[in-house]
């Protein structure tokens, strides 16, 4: 417990004294966030807002997660490969956003480019963890303790749960201290059940990510100062996915990301609605937007995602508490 308080605390540390000497370098830099036309209108004036705020997330995990849970002696190295997962799509993440605010192509990477970027990262990592004897078949189910083992399969299940919350968490970011506050929400309770099943490695990378979002709000939550980009959403669904399935709980992120997952959902059936009938389901998609829509100001529907994750984090620790140690 001592290793992952200090970690979580030195984590909390950095991100609060690095961000708000990121901020006005990224300011001279001119590394502001160009908002999208077809976005809410009232949006606009977030335009020139510093990005690429993720960059100290990402500093602050790194740093406590090496200082407090890798020990070469003990050959601990599945802490090594959480973390370059994690860092590996904040990579991909920070080109996306470096072409967006440097080159000043809005689009940043094209999706071919991104998608392709992040099937190779989640391959390699996945290969590295079964090659490592870190991944095996078996996933606990929710709710009816007992597992399963899938066997090889556990592989492409687990590319596609990587490249689900990584994207997933990346449409979540749109509105002021949205992804961080779930995301917040989510990685506490992943370090709590990490603790419960001794799994001390991934509690203090995981405590550490939450500690950074903790942090990072204080200058995120509406309004903003500055926005994480691709580069911190694409850290934090990278790493919260990666840590769900350390502990063998992918199944699990059904029920603490749904609104993770209610993103990702309103997009594709708003798109294949219009593709399919010419009308749309929502008012504007990813959902938050529908919300805004609505009359809905941004602190009420991050408190309304915010409560319904704390609420579903709570139901789903009532489904796995039969198999925790």
């Amino acid at each position: 417990m001592e290793m992952i308080l200090s970690s979580v605390s030195l984590s909390a540390l950095i991100c609060l004294v690095l961000t708000p000497i990121l901020i006005p370098f990224l300011r001279r830099l001119k590394f502001g966030q160009s908002i999208r036309e077809e976005g809410p209108s009232w949006h606009q004036k977030k335009s020139g807002t510093p990005t690429m705020g993720g960059i100290t997330m990402i500093i602050s995990v790194v740093v406590a997660t090496l200082w407090f849970g890798y020990f070469p002696e003990m050959q601990n190295y599945e802490i090594l490969i959480l973390l370059a997962c994690a860092v590996l799509f904040g990579v991909i993440g920070f080109v996306d956003d470096f072409i967006k605010v440097v080159m000043k192509r809005n689009l940043g990477l094209s999706a071919k480019q991104k998608f392709s970027a992040q099937i190779l990262v989640s391959v390699v990592i996945t290969v590295l963890l079964s090659y490592m004897g870190y991944l095996g078949g078996e996933i606990i189910i929710p709710f009816l303790d007992f597992s399963v083992d899938i066997g090889l399969f556990i592989i492409p299940f687990v590319i596609f749960v990587l490249l689900a919350m990584t994207n997933s968490v990346n449409l979540t970011d749109g509105l002021d201290g949205l992804a961080a506050t779930v995301t917040l929400i989510v990685s506490l309770f992943l370090t709590v059940v990490a603790f419960y099943m001794n799994e001390i490695a991934v509690a203090v990378f995981i405590g550490s990510v939450s500690a950074s979002c903790l942090a990072f709000l204080v200058f995120n939550a509406h309004p903003a100062k500055v926005f994480m980009g691709d580069t911190g959403s694409l850290f934090l669904g990278g790493a919260t996915a990666i840590a769900a399935i350390a502990l063998r709980l992918p199944l699990i992120l059904i029920i603490i990301g749904f609104v993770y997952l209610m993103e990702t959902l309103s997009v594709i059936l708003q798109v294949a609605s219009f593709k399919l009938t010419g009308k749309r389901i929502f008012k504007m998609s990813p959902i938050h937007h529908h919300f805004e829509m609505c009359g809905m100001n941004e602190v009420k529907i991050v408190l309304l995602f915010s409560g319904v994750t704390l609420v579903l984090c709570i139901l789903a620790y009532a489904g796995i508490s039969g198999v925790l140690s």
